[in-house]
């Protein structure tokens, strides 16, 4: 076929016409999906190994979240906070109990979250530490990637996420990931919360060192300082368990929650905390006039009845390690190093043979769709609904690509 038969290069050149530069997709233009598989504009078929960057845990159009979604369409959409609605409850309530937590605060974004997770640690330190006024400080880590609000970038390490949007926001002390004596140097009398993500998955899938994440857990108790751990990526199943966290057995103060609580169909996200915690915000103090929604709770609700099973985590688990013996067989043929937790992997090509975006693009000419990052990295997140023939098929594909 040639161009004016192909209806793809059109649409890339009007997405490209039309809209800021923010991002920079493969030239793939997708129209429908089910399960793992992606439908393109010209009916191609792509294996998804990014799944929305963990958005799309349970696959694209899962029955039982469509039904959800379609249910309650017919009945209400959204109310706003100044009301309450027949699903908000349940909604909180489960996930409350699948996190082991008081208090749920529903949001929309997962960078809304980690904002309200930033508020609520300030406040608790002024109203329940005693931290002087306008003092707090929180200790992030090297490599982090929490979103791009403009507070959120202040403390980034990326210069591509951070440079010129300044001035920044102070009270952020950065700390080496992974170094747990460099964390602990870094509280002070001032700090209020340890913000981390489990795993760094914008970094490429960076696990942290056994013992890490209970070392911070107990230098976070020993310190009177709030461990708030964003798995908005690593969360709901991605990693084999239903938070990284739960690898190493901690339990973190607040949980900062996004991406897949919606199920691929709207955006949900939230903050699950104690009431000790939590309970420092009053009415007025923070909000969002689509956070909580009717349509997002119906769907979300499922979501939590969906890992409550356990059925998700076991194949995130099995499947991981399937992913895992395929991905080491390729290290010296092309790879250089793997990293993988579950669903999740990181993979450090050899640069002398192609960038990670060189890698991606390849990769999608025979049908897998992956995404890059830091040069020739390229990280692999499938949906937990993917079979082992479909995990052996993106390593037969990525095997192809690196002796191309």
């Amino acid at each position: 076929m040639v161009d004016d038969i192909l209806r793809t290069p059109g649409a890339v050149r009007d997405a490209e016409r039309w809209t800021a530069h923010n991002y920079h997709p493969l030239p793939v233009v997708i129209s429908s999906a089910e399960g793992a598989w992606l439908t393109d504009v010209d009916g191609r078929r792509y294996l998804d190994c990014l799944a929305g960057y963990s958005a799309l845990n349970f696959g694209h159009r899962h029955p039982q979240l469509i039904a959800a979604a379609h249910a309650q369409l017919d009945r209400l959409t959204l109310t706003s906070r100044a009301f309450i609605h027949d699903q908000f409850a349940d909604f909180c309530r489960e996930l409350a109990e699948l996190c082991g937590k008081d208090l749920v605060l529903p949001m929309n974004t997962g960078a809304e979250a980690v904002e309200t997770g930033i508020k609520v640690a300030r406040k608790w330190g002024y109203q329940v530490k005693g931290v002087a006024a306008g003092q707090a400080n929180i200790v992030v880590a090297e490599g982090n990637f929490h979103g791009r609000t403009t507070t959120i970038v202040s403390f980034s390490t990326d210069e591509d996420a951070r440079a010129d949007f300044g001035p920044y926001t102070p009270g952020f002390t950065v700390v080496p990931y992974g170094d747990l004596d460099a964390l602990a140097a870094a509280i002070d009398e001032n700090t209020v919360a340890v913000l981390l993500e489990p795993i760094q998955g914008e970094q490429g899938v960076v696990v942290p060192p056994e013992g890490y994440l209970p070392g911070v857990r107990q230098v976070c108790t020993d310190r009177n300082v709030l461990f708030i751990a964003d798995e908005i990526q690593s969360g709901l199943g991605r990693t084999g368990t239903t938070f990284a966290c739960d690898h190493e057995g901690v339990v973190p103060d607040m949980y900062l929650l996004g991406k897949a609580l919606g199920g691929g169909i709207v955006p949900v996200s939230a903050v699950a905390a104690n009431a000790d915690v939590l309970g420092v915000l009053k009415p007025g103090q923070h909000g969002s006039t689509f956070g909580g929604n009717p349509l997002a709770c119906a769907v979300a609700i499922e979501v939590v009845r969906l890992l409550a099973t356990g059925e998700f985590q076991r194949r995130s688990a099995e499947l991981g390690e399937r992913l895992r013996a395929g991905l080491e067989g390729l290290i010296g043929r092309g790879l250089v190093a793997v990293r993988v937790r579950g669903l999740w992997a990181g993979l450090d090509i050899d640069p002398t043979l192609m960038s990670g975006r060189e890698a991606c693009e390849r990769l999608a000419e025979r049908g897998v769709l992956a995404k890059d990052t830091h040069g020739s990295t390229i990280r692999l997140a499938p949906p937990l609904v993917i079979t082992e023939e479909e995990i052996d098929l993106a390593v037969a594909q990525l095997a192809t690509v690196l002796t191309y």
